[in-house]
Order: structure tokens, then C-alpha cells, then sequence
């Protein structure tokens, strides 16, 4: 019965009449390119049509040998697709459109509706009766992709010069101007919350005032605590109408009701004042749209709200029952606290305050176990019980007796909501366990050792959201670890944190990130690529704002495509367009690849590392990540062909694996997943026009439409063993 209804849901559509705004961009397409329009009048059939088609573009085909053996994946890899021209990535996509035509694939978007893909079929029943139901993104989609066929239109990279152009328009947060914008926040902020305290409504046994202070006192003394982290964690934002207030009642009519209806919902609310200081209220023009990313991370979608409580995971390795092997086929000892996709790491999510986070950003990809509870901001329940200790023994025997793991990825929630104690407890614990793996290790002979661990990893995005946690006792706990856990072969310990805009990065984010260096812990960045944070030179500015506190970028994410994260999608086009127009002028040349890769290792004087390389290599910034999206199956990866194209001109992605890394040994059995994009280009660039953004500078991400991931840094290898491991895979069943 389900199908049945699908199927007539589909005859639907195929009988519904274009729009006459649809028609002028089907006449446009026609219009410029005559052999179509002959072939879509003329052809008897779809079939024909198809066939016409495909003998147009093989006619180009034969003509480009190496672009045809690209198209047949008889050769692939980033060498490969970097040489295609820009007539190649046309011809390549409408084969693959031909290939795949009538492709039907689950949406995510819409909770597992179909989405179906024949571009063909749509211009061909538009062109005879005017019908298909095709929408005027999808003609737009199709009048590039023939322009750039036909050599109508050709790529060429934008300068250095004007990446910085467009890197200067986006002000950073250790800015002198931007510097007293958020003071003027943060006193505005203060004197409401001293009001509050002093009414009694908001009360704290540790943060109440003595008795006969005067008002500037009282002020002066909430100023001494907004440098103490757990001020800011006691008194976060809950609710809408105190962010409202907070922030000058400067929200719209329109965002109050959307975040009521998400508290109604249930969805967490929680922002710390800190984080709040950072939205500015009557920005001035040097600074407008300054905090877009800030915002949007703050700020609830209508979509997001729409959809929690339908929320499923997107990494099907995250779901877990203990003793069976998740997605990635590896064998779990618990429910909640470990997650794995890769044989050489293994994340731990501690049954501590480590569980939660310091606010809850919009695009969380853990949304899911926000959803259902698992994670949550009852910050007083998250203390550590009695069972955790337990678990962190059972965990730490698991790994133990593991023969791949080398990599430890203690997060969340945030590795450093923990309290010192409990964080001190998990690492020394780390420490134990991996002594034991180098002990056991003396006993088996060379080709039968078990990987030993070389690199521990805290992941935390506390220093962008709450750097006052970031204390000089913590930097004793991490440097104690580290002089301790180097003694027995650990090599690197890193700090991956997330940074989301220029503006995040403030005084109090730089002294955070020299503690963490000082402590002899290299700190890397993962930014999720948001629709501000695409903005033209938004993330290269990023990356060299970050640079120069010492930061080194390590991945770029593409927003997951599920409808709760619509409003914050910006599409994988605009990755690689980035990717290839700006990143590409950090990128690090190979003659100094060896000399990055022991940075991890001498963390202390990372920023000095980092200027040097930048004024040898002449770079404006070290551009060492990589982008990548998390796939809805197992791993990363930004390998991808557009496949298809629905209706409304949201691309279909068919995204491979990524080949140059080592995956679970299940990945072979897995294939290809294939994801239909949360919004079309058109609608995308209709967005960033909102955001004051001009078109024209995005014109070339029509034309983008492969990708293939990058090549792991050297930076970010791991350090090689000095004896032969074993090829048995422990904790695994496939």
C-alpha cells in the first residue's frame, strides 16, 4: 500500500504544470542552447531524448580520453580530478544524470520520503506539455550546467589578492573596535544580572551579595565573577525572554516565537553570558553581519524546531547496544560511552559533567542524543556516581586488550565541562591503560604487538564558548599528564577544539589557547561550514585568525542533510568551491610538509612555529584542514559525484568513501551512500544574498559538482612505531 501511494504521489507530480516563472528559465535554457531544444522537440520519446543526449556529450566524450576514464572510475584520487577542465565536470555530470536516471533514494530531509531524480524527463515532458512539476531552481541548475557544457563559461581562480579582498570584510574579536563593542556588552549584561540578584530573583548560594554593599560595589563584584567559569554555567540563559533582555530586547517578533515554540518543545535551552557578550546589539557598520555565525548557532530554525522529536542519528555507528557490533562493525562496552568508526580511535563520553556543554549550538551533530535525553543540561545530576568508576575501568580494560587502538578522544558533551577532578581521574586512567598496552607488548613477538598509544585528545569547544574554564590549574592537570604520559611513548596530546567565526576568537580565547599551549597541548580546530560561516572569506579569515593565537585548522565540516539543520546548510558545492578558490591560497608547499609534522610535539611554541612557516612560505594563513562530511554510514569523506537532481534543484550526492585513510575492515561491504542535499544552489545563493552577500562572486559553484577528499597533513599522522603490528583485529566483528 505504501508504494502504491508513493507511486501516485509521483504520477502527481509528473502531471502538475510548471510555473510560468519555471517556463521563462526552461525558454532561457532553450533559448541558449539550440541542439537541446531540437532534441527535446523532436525526440518521439523519453527514450530518445536520453539517447540524443547521450551521443551530444559522448561526442565531447571522445575528444577528452582522461575524462572519460575519470567518468568510468577507471582512474580516481585528488590528482585525477584536479586535472579534469571545467568542460569535464559538465560532461561527467549529465552522463551521470543519464546513468541514474529514474534513481529512487530515501530523503533525509523529509523524514525518508522518496526523492527521485530525472532531470531528463522533467525537461522533456516540459518542453511537449508543459509539465513534470519541475520548479524554477531546477531550470536555473540546468541553464549552468549547459553553459558550462557548451565552454560558455569557464572557471578561473580568484587571486590571492582578492581572497584577503574579500578575508578583510569579515572583523575578528581581538579587534580593538570589536573589543569595546563587547564590553559595552558585557556591562549591559552585568547590570542586569546584578539587578536580578539584588530582586531576589535569581538567587545562588555562592554568587549573592554581602550585606550594605553600594550598587557600584555590587557591580563591581559581578564583574570579579563573570571571570569564573562556573558564574557563567550558574547563570545561563534557560530561557527566551531573559536572552531577549540580555540582549536589549533586540530579537524580532518572529525569532521570540520560534525559540518559545522550541522551549515548548523541549528542546535544551542553554547559553552561557559569556557566549551572549558576543552578539552584538546595533552593530555598527564596519561590524554588520559581523556575528551571522555566532548567531545562527544561538538562534533556533523554525526547522529545527518543526523536527525534534523526529530527529534520528546521522552516524549509524552512533547507535549501540553493548556486546554487538555498531554500523562500523566494532564491538562496544557500553551504551553511552564510546563511540568508534576508525580501528585506531575510539571516542569516550564520560558519565560526567563532561555530558553537557556550556550551550547548546544550533547545528549540535549530537542533537539526536539531545532528543532522547542522553544528554542534557542537569548540570547537578551529571555529577559523577558511583557506577562511573565502574564503567571507566571496564571501558579502559576494553581498549587495553584492543589491537588497533592509538588514539583516545575524550568529548562529549565537552571533555572540559568536567570538573578537574573528575577530567584528572579519566586521564590518569588514559595513563594506566596505556601502560598496560606497553607492558603486554614485552611479551609478543615482533608482527603480533598491539598498537600502543601514541596521541590523547580532549575535544572541547570551551575555548570559543567559555575560555574561562581554560585556568591555570587546568594547565597544571594537562602538563602533569603530558610530562608523565610522554615517559612511557605517548607522543601528542592535542586540544580539538571548534572555533565557528573570527569573532569568536577574544582576549579571553587567546589567553585560553596560551595555557593550553603552555601546557605542551597542540590545539586544532573543526569548523562546521554554516551558511554565514561560507560566507566569502568568512573561513579563511578564521584560519588565519586562528593562526596567529597559535591554531591549527583540522577539518571543515559540511552541515549534515537533515531538515533541522536546513537554515544552517550551505552546500557541498560551496565546500569544494572554497576549498579550491580560497583555502588553496594557505595551502602549505610539499618542501615543508616534514617540518609541520613534529609541531604536535613541540605544542610550547606553536605560534612561533606558525609565523615562521607563514613568513618563509610567504602563506597569509596555514590552511592544514581538510573538508570533509560525516557521512550517514561509517567515517568522513568529501569523495562525491552529483548524481541526480529532484525537482526543486537539490542536487543527489553519491559520496565514496575516504581512500587515504585506514577504515573498520567492514567498509568494503558498505558501498557508496547517496544524500539529496538540503537545499539547491539557487536557494543557497538566494540566503547569502540575504546576508548582503553579492551572487556574482559565487557565480563558479554551479559548476562544482565532484569533489574528492584531500590528503591527510602531515601534521596530523601518527607518529610511526619502531616494531611490526599485528594483523589481527581485536573488538571486531564483520
Amino acid at each position: 500500500m505504501i508504494e502504491t501511494l508513493r507511486e501516485k504521489t509521483l504520477k502527481s507530480l509528473d502531471n502538475t504544470y510548471i510555473s510560468p516563472t519555471a517556463q521563462k528559465q526552461l525558454n532561457r535554457l532553450l533559448k541558449e542552447n539550440p541542439r537541446l531544444e531540437q532534441i527535446l522537440v523532436h525526440s518521439e520519446n523519453l527514450e530518445d531524448a536520453r539517447a540524443a543526449i547521450r551521443e551530444w556529450v559522448m561526442e565531447y566524450m571522445n575528444k577528452r580520453p582522461e575524462a572519460y576514464d575519470f567518468y568510468m572510475n577507471k582512474i580516481k584520487g585528488r590528482k585525477a580530478m584536479e586535472s579534469l577542465s571545467w568542460q569535464d565536470y559538465a560532461a561527467i555530470r549529465l552522463l551521470d544524470y543519464l546513468d541514474h536516471a529514474g534513481i529512487k533514494v530515501e530523503d533525509l530531509n523529509l523524514r525518508g520520503k522518496i526523492a527521485i531524480s530525472e532531470p531528463f524527463k522533467m525537461l522533456w515532458m516540459s518542453v511537449q506539455k508543459g509539465l513534470g512539476g519541475a520548479q524554477t531552481n531546477f531550470f536555473l541548475d540546468m541553464i549552468h550546467l549547459f553553459r558550462q557544457f557548451s565552454g560558455k563559461v569557464n572557471f578561473e581562480r580568484p587571486d590571492g589578492k582578492k581572497v584577503i579582498e574579500w578575508m578583510e570584510r569579515h572583523p575578528g574579536g581581538l579587534e580593538p573596535e570589536i573589543v569595546k563593542i563587547r564590553e559595552k556588552n558585557k556591562q549591559r549584561i552585568i547590570h542586569i544580572f546584578a539587578k536580578k540578584i539584588e530582586s531576589g530573583e535569581i538567587k545562588s548560594p555562592k554568587y549573592k551579595f554581602p550585606p550594605n554593599l553600594s550598587w557600584d560595589e555590587k557591580i563591581s563584584l559581578v564583574n570579579q565573577w563573570w571571570d569564573d567559569h562556573v558564574f557563567h554555567l550558574r547563570f545561563a540563559v534557560r530561557n527566551p525572554d531573559l536572552l531577549n533582555e540580555l540582549l536589549d530586547n533586540s530579537l524580532d517578533i518572529e525569532t521570540m516565537n520560534v525559540l518559545h515554540k522550541a522551549k515548548k518543545r523541549g528542546i535544551p535551552f542553554f547559553i552561557n553570558p559569556y557566549y551572549v557578550s558576543l552578539l552584538n546589539v546595533n552593530e555598527p557598520d564596519f561590524a554588520k553581519g559581523a556575528d551571522l555565525a555566532i548567531r545562527y548557532y544561538v538562534v533556533y530554525s523554525k526547522q529545527l524546531v518543526d523536527e525534534f522529536g523526529h530527529i534520528v542519528a546521522w552516524e549509524k555507528e552512533d547507535i549501540v547496544e553493548p556486546g554487538k557490533p555498531n554500523a562500523a562493525g566494532w564491538i562496544l562496552p557500553t551504551h553511552n560511552n564510546v563511540h568508534r568508526r576508525y580501528p585506531e580511535v575510539a571516542i569516550l563520553i564520560p558519565d560526567t559533567m563532561g555530558r553537557a556543554c556550556a550551550g547548546l549550538c544550533a547545528s549540535c551533530q549530537r542533537m539526536y542524543d539531545f532528543q532522547r535525553g542522553n544528554l542534557n543540561f542537569d548540570l547537578d545530576k551529571l555529577k559523577p556516581k558511583e557506577t562511573w568508576d565502574n564503567k571507566l575501568k571496564q571501558i579502559m580494560k576494553y581498549w587495553e586488550q584492543d589491537s588497533s587502538l592509538c588514539d583516545v578522544l575524550i568529548t562529549g558533551g565537552d571533555a572540559l565541562m568536567s570538573s578537574d577532578a573528575s577530567l584528572e581521574k579519566i586521564l590518569n586512567a588514559v595513563y594506566e591503560m596505556a601502560l598496560n598496552k606497553k607492558e603486554a607488548n614485552k611479551t609478543r613477538p615482533d608482527g603480533q604487538k598491539y598498537a600502543e598509544i601514541l596521541r590523547v585528545r580532549l575535544g572541547t569547544r570551551l575555548p570559543a564558548y567559555l575560555p574561562q574554564r581554560i585556568t591555570p590549574k587546568l594547565g597544571e592537570i594537562l602538563a602533569g599528564f603530558k610530562e608523565k604520559a610522554s615517559r612511557i611513548g605517548i607522543r601528542e596530546f592535542v586540544v580539538q577544539t571548534h572555533f565557528q567565526s573570527p569573532m569568536e576568537i577574544t582576549p579571553e580565547a587567546k589567553l585560553g589557547i596560551e595555557r593550553l599551549s603552555k601546557a605542551g597541548w597542540m590545539v586544532a580546530n573543526q569548523l562546521v561550514f554554516t551558511a554565514p560561516a561560507s560566507r566569502r572569506g568568512h573561513t579563511a579569515k578564521l584560519r588565519k585568525e586562528l593562526n596567529d593565537i597559535g591554531v591549527m585548522p583540522y577539518y571543515t565540516f559540511s552541515v549534515k542533510g537533515y531538515m533541522e539543520n536546513m537554515s544552517k546548510f550551505a552546500t557541498n558545492a560551496r565546500a569544494v568551491q572554497e576549498q579550491m578558490e580560497e583555502k588553496v591560497i594557505g595551502k602549505v608547499p610539499e618542501k615543508y610538509l616534514d617540518e609541520i609534522k613534529d609541531y604536535p610535539q613541540t605544542a610550547e611554541k606553536m605560534v612561533e612555529q606558525i609565523n615562521e612557516l607563514r613568513k618563509k612560505a610567504d602563506l597569509p594563513f596555514i590552511a592544514t584542514d581538510r573538508n570533509v562530511l560525516n557521512l550517514p554510514g561509517v567515517g568522513k569523506s568529501m569523495t562525491y559525484r552529483v548524481i541526480g537532481i529532484t525537482r526543486s534543484g537539490r542536487r543527489i550526492l553519491e559520496f565514496d568513501h575516504d581512500h587515504t585513510r585506514s577504515h573498520s575492515p567492514i567498509i568494503e561491504k558498505l558501498g557508496k551512500f547517496i544524500i539529496v542535499e538540503s537545499k539547491s544552489i539557487a536557494a543557497y545563493l538566494d540566503q547569502l544574498e540575504e546576508m548582503d552577500e553579492v551572487k556574482k562572486e559565487y557565480e563558479s559553484i554551479w559548476g562544482y559538482s565532484i569533489g574528492e577528499t584531500e590528503y591527510r597533513p602531515s601534521l596530523f599522522e601518527y607518529p610511526a612505531y619502531d616494531f611490526k603490528l599485528t594483523s589481527e583485529v581485536t573488538n571486531f566483528q564483520g
